[in-house]
């Protein structure tokens, strides 16, 4: 016996985007197959099995970043927040969220970091903030006379003031970590703790000791540093590749294409990483007992071990080292949650951001009270 199905019953189309652009978007919410039967539509369509399987095997998050700019002192700066408006900080519904700023490296921009950031949302409870700083991910690039790190750090700071974000989390990533360093000591009573990934806040990260550099120095000593960082960061490509490639790619290649148009606007910006010293400021937040997690790519070229070892001895955090090159959070989004969830050092750094959190909500509660 067929089953008879209506005719001339028309159903709306459902939103079944996944990913544009290094977008996470939302999965669809829309019918399941029993309603698709009944409504006259194949049970076992594309739409239908993408679906399932974003949801049960891929595990894509449903919370997406929302794009958004604002100017500051005359110029456009590009953002994305997370959706979640219905967070809720660790003691519970009513609580305020726990907020995260993620600040990228450099040639790089706040939309690569995106498919991260949704899944620490996600999993985490975070409200997410990503920025795209100047010259970089289509933000208006700085004054040459005005480039400095204190700068790049007032970027961060006006848009955290712009949304409403409450203290935060700071994850950096090679440039961004100079720059979560930066905004960390200027805002101590901002930070809840610092996620430091293959930075570049101490020399270190400039010695080139490879063979490039090795082979060259006799002939040329002046050139064979930059040609040896050239090929270090060549021979980390293939690490993008490893994962979800068309995903990886997808995410990158828009902030790349708008890197490249601006590319000679933020030199000047690659000239100060050259000749950036962060080591009293690190000494400062140590201090200070911010929480700082040290997280490096075991297979890191940009930013050498010694890179890595010398900053764990300034800061007094031992490194926890990642499978992956420089950018392995671009190529695996899912390891900075798993990282903080499974771990021990991350286990570690979430109990002391929680309590440095309850600490602040606590003494604006008594602030609250005070001046009621």
């Amino acid at each position: 016996m067929g089953l008879g199905f209506p005719r001339g019953k028309t159903v709306p189309e459902t939103v079944d985007r996944l990913q544009i652009s290094g977008a996470i978007m939302a999965p669809s919410d829309g019918l399941s197959p029993v309603e698709l039967a009944d409504a006259g539509r194949p049970p076992l369509g594309l739409g239908v099995v993408r679906d399932q399987y974003e949801r049960k095997v891929r595990k894509t998050p449903t919370i997406r970043m929302v794009p958004g700019s604002l100017r500051v002192e005359g110029r456009l700066l590009q953002f994305a927040v997370s959706d979640n408006v219905h967070a809720h900080g660790p003691d519970g519904p009513g609580s305020p969220p726990i907020w995260a700023v993620n600040i990228h490296g450099y040639f790089a921009g706040g939309g690569m970091y995106w498919r991260e950031s949704a899944r620490l949302a996600e999993q985490l409870g975070w409200r997410v903030i990503n920025p795209s700083l100047p010259g970089f991910g289509g933000s208006d690039a700085l004054d040459w006379h005005d480039v400095s790190m204190e700068i790049l750090a007032n970027q961060v700071t006006a848009l955290a003031h712009h949304i409403g974000a409450g203290p935060v989390v700071v994850l950096g990533h090679s440039m961004g970590g100079a720059v979560a360093v930066q905004f960390s000591y200027d805002h101590p009573r901002l930070t809840l703790g610092v996620i430091y990934r293959d930075g570049v806040s101490t020399p270190a990260w400039k010695a080139r000791n490879g063979i490039v550099s090795t082979v060259l120095s006799p002939f040329a000593p002046n050139i064979a540093p930059m040609v040896d960082l050239v090929t270090a960061v060549v021979s980390d490509l293939p690490d993008l590749l490893i994962g979800r490639m068309f995903s990886t790619v997808r995410s990158v290649l828009p902030d790349v294409r708008r890197n490249v148009r601006t590319v000679g606007q933020t030199l000047p910006i690659g000239s100060l990483l050259m000749s950036i010293d962060q080591r009293t400021e690190v000494r400062a937040l140590v201090a200070r007992q911010i929480p700082i997690l040290n997280e490096w790519g075991c297979f890191d070229r940009i930013t050498p071990t010694a890179a890595a070892t010398e900053f764990a001895d300034v800061a007094r955090a031992p490194v926890q080292w990642v499978p992956g090159g420089h950018s392995w959070m671009l190529a695996r989004p899912q390891g900075q949650s798993d990282i903080l969830l499974h771990l021990a050092s991350g286990q570690e750094f979430m109990a002391n951001v929680e309590e440095r959190w309850r600490q602040f909500t606590s003494r604006d509660h008594t602030l609250r009270a005070v001046n009621s």
